[in-house]
């Protein structure tokens, strides 16, 4: 692994890092949404604390990070194994769960993660857009849709035949159903939140 590759690992989790939904609250409404709502900063918070144009600011920053993170190494024009796409990619997975920007505490990584399915595997990240919106429609809990997606992200992945990205689909579900570990118990409770607006 080169040291250009290694800097470019770097620059993907300060890519990763950047608290969309903190500085936004911010710097247009005067709030810090680590206050309010569920204190995340992601970009079902950034909706339910700012309001729908910011969330959807938020999400498209959101999803735009881990794009762009993920195509660092083309950018770069650096001949690599398209696989080295994923790693990259990782790194803005990480730095927006735990970002340097906002004291190690961010968001779920569920728009992030989509950014950078996006941008190795669009049909898979079209299928699960899909079923996102469709677990929605039926349940109005986005933290449920998020997995549910998540979850079938990983059955589309199955079909490439991609190792790397089946084994990257494996931790993203993971990662994002551990990270929604409180919603599931809300769930069950009967308490999470119900979004009105879809």
């Amino acid at each position: 692994m080169s040291i250009q590759f290694i800097l470019l690992m770097i620059l993907g989790y300060f890519i990763g890092s950047i608290p969309s939904g903190l500085w936004i609250g911010k710097l247009f409404y005067k709030k810090d949404i680590r206050k309010f709502g569920s204190g995340n900063l992601g970009a079902t918070n950034s909706f339910r604390v700012l309001g729908v144009k910011p969330g959807i600011a938020v999400t498209v920053i959101d999803i735009l990070k881990g794009t762009v993170a993920t195509l660092l190494p083309f950018f770069f024009a650096l001949n690599l194994d398209h696989h080295y796409l994923l790693l990259t990619g990782i790194c803005a997975i990480i730095g927006h769960s735990f970002p340097i920007f906002a004291g190690f505490r961010g968001g779920k990584a569920v728009a992030t993660s989509a950014g950078v399915i996006l941008a190795y595997a669009p049909f898979v990240c079209l299928f699960a857009a899909i079923i996102f919106f469709l677990t929605l429609k039926l349940s109005k809990y986005v933290s449920l849709s998020s997995m549910v997606a998540a979850l079938f992200a990983f059955v589309a992945s199955l079909f490439t035949g991609d190792l790397l990205l089946i084994t990257l689909m494996v931790f993203i579900a993971l990662f994002i159903i551990w990270r929604h570990r409180a919603n599931i118990t809300r769930i069950k409770n009967g308490e999470e939140p119900k979004i009105s607006w879809f």
